[in-house]
């Protein structure tokens, strides 16, 4: 991979590599940084961000910086997974053109996807990477032949490595890399490792800059967070069934595991791996992890009789696992745990709300629906496009105060003053479990702290504690009773019990103690009471009515008896 731009459009070696500073106010320092890198990669590589981080406005300015650097326009290229991410992209470099005061004549936005099929030869072109998959490469192509600097931004770019989508970079086969006027900037929040992460480097150039949770955090690029493990547990009839189901998955391997021996030791993604391709007959050359300690896969790969009790217990077992995970994901104490939730986070907060079961989701806005009408909306797949779109605008300006939706959102919304996020099922995606806390995280003017709540079946293997390194944010454990209804902060409680005990020994009246139990029930599932004296002071003048001014004055008794407790 080369260093340099083209030898005809190279920097002098003797100018200093900088990124130029025309609206210094307008990048992060971290933004600076990696430009710099960029261009000492000869404008090429990958960036890893965090969502909300800036990967867009990061793009915006290569384009202005290749093009300062070469002198001459640039054909802009970009490629993104989604119809609603074409959207967002037309509506930045919008935004972005009227920065620049670039005429329409010489910045037109072409889009290619989601119903539009604009002519491709705007200087700055948006495709579906569904729609990019046959024609992008050989417009690339047409355009470096006759002699134009062509920069490809893959927004995403983790959903390019493979099948179809590589398509994309076909023209790679047919240029000279280091004569080529081509450059290219790859965006993700996740970049994948091994093969992929190869592939990607091989056609976007190599990983030069990784922006992650903590420095964001710490660089306050990102908004502040408060993240809540908030632990449930079964039903008794449900917590019979997942411990029988787990009994027979034992049983199955146990006997499993003796027909092929090289089962054992694996990683769970191996594990399931070698299942799949066992429950389908792919033996042969599929039984390559038990090879790898020098051990030879026996009784499955002779065939016959055994080869086929093999397939079937990887079938029962794999049925029974996936059995287990749906009576986890739809336990029922998830949907009462989220709907108490979102009553005591009150009415002014947006609150998304991430689930993996459309008929989960769907239950849970006929209830919600009931409580708040006319304030909950839904997306998913089942919707279709036009519907989510809806969806999601009157989400976006405000009518709606609640969305639930289930893997439509995972990228490409962008939503900043969303500060609730709920996690009603979990996920062991560590891509998809980043994008989700990535929706809302975005700064926004007024947006103080965001709140992520993770809902997880204690009894189980579910895992807690699985989002990646958050810096300096907080995070709190709750257990929730779905008998009772009641919340459990057990750092938060003995504060709030002192709180409590000192307005009953003033003899407060009932009213007002009706008013505060309100408040510190609110304050359970909140990280305020963490806020220093100065910001609660701030909050309490703040106060838009009596009733905000009420829950801020009993965050600040209940911090003050919790510093007073953590002194005794």
């Amino acid at each position: 991979m080369r260093k340099n731009l083209p030898q005809t459009e190279q920097v002098k070696k003797d100018s200093c590599v900088t990124v130029p500073e025309e609206r210094p106010d307008s990048l992060y320092q971290w933004q600076k940084e990696c430009l710099e890198r960029w261009l000492e990669n000869g404008g090429r590589g990958m960036v890893q961000a965090v969502t909300g981080s800036g990967k867009t406005r990061l793009a915006l300015s290569a384009i202005d910086v290749l093009e300062q650097k070469l002198g001459r326009k640039v054909m802009v290229k970009i490629v993104v997974p989604t119809s609603s991410l074409m959207r967002q992209w037309a509506s930045a470099l919008r935004g972005h053109r009227r920065e620049k005061t670039e005429s329409a004549g010489d910045g037109r936005i072409g889009l290619r996807g989601g119903g539009r099929k604009d002519p491709a030869d705007g200087k700055y072109m948006i495709y579906v990477v569904n729609s990019a998959r046959y024609e992008l490469a050989r417009q690339i192509l047409a355009q470096l032949e006759s002699g134009e600097a062509v920069f490809l931004i893959a927004d995403e770019c983790h959903h390019y490595a493979s099948g179809e989508n590589h398509l994309i970079f076909e023209f790679l086969t047919r240029i000279n890399r280091e004569e080529a006027a081509y450059y290219s900037l790859g965006l993700s929040a996740t970049l994948p490792s091994g093969m992929d992460g190869r592939i990607l480097a091989e056609s976007l150039g190599p990983r030069i800059y990784s922006y992650g949770m903590a420095k964001a955090t710490d660089m306050k690029t990102i908004c502040p967070i408060d993240v809540f493990h908030v632990a449930l547990t079964f039903w008794p009839e449900e917590m019979a069934e997942y411990e029988d189901i787990t009994d027979k998955m034992t049983r199955c391997f146990d006997v499993l595991r003796k027909k092929a021996p090289f089962l054992e030791g694996l990683s769970q993604r191996e594990l399931f791996e070698e299942l799949r391709r066992l429950s389908t007959g792919m033996t042969g050359a599929s039984f390559s992890s038990g090879r790898r300690q020098g051990a030879q896969p026996s009784g499955v790969q002779r065939g016959g009789g055994e080869n086929r009790e093999a397939g079937r217990l990887a079938r029962i077992y794999l049925n029974l696992s996936y059995k287990r995970k749906k009576l986890v994901c739809l336990a029922s104490s998830r949907l009462s745990c989220a709907e108490e939730l979102i009553r005591l986070l009150g009415q002014r907060d947006k609150i998304l709300v991430f689930g993996e079961r459309i008929a989960q989701a769907e239950e849970l806005y006929r209830t919600l629906n009931l409580q708040y009408p006319g304030r909950v909306g839904r997306c998913h797949s089942r919707m279709g496009e036009q519907a989510n779109r809806s969806n999601l605008e009157r989400f976006r300006i405000g009518e709606y105060r609640i969305l639930i939706t289930c893997k439509s959102m995972d990228e490409g919304v962008d939503i900043p003053d969303a500060s609730i996020g709920i996690i009603l099922s979990g996920t062991s995606g560590h891509r998809q479990r980043t994008q989700r806390l990535g929706r809302i995280i975005r700064k926004k003017e007024g947006k103080n702290r965001a709140s992520l709540y993770y809902l997880h079946i204690e009894e189980t293997a579910e895992d807690a504690c699985y989002l990646p390194d958050l810096g300096d944010s907080r995070i709190f454990e709750l257990a929730f009773d779905a008998k009772t209804g009641d919340f459990v902060n057990d750092g938060y409680d003995e504060a709030s019990w002192q709180v409590e005990e000192d307005l009953v020994c003033a003899g407060t009246d009932e009213k007002t103690m009706r008013e505060a139990y309100r408040c510190l029930d609110a304050g359970r599932v909140r990280g305020d009471w963490m806020s220093a004296p100065e910001e609660l002071a701030e909050q309490i003048a703040a106060a838009r009515d009596p009733e905000e001014r009420n829950y801020w004055v009993c965050m600040k008794r209940a911090a003050a008896a919790g510093r007073k407790s953590a002194v005794s």
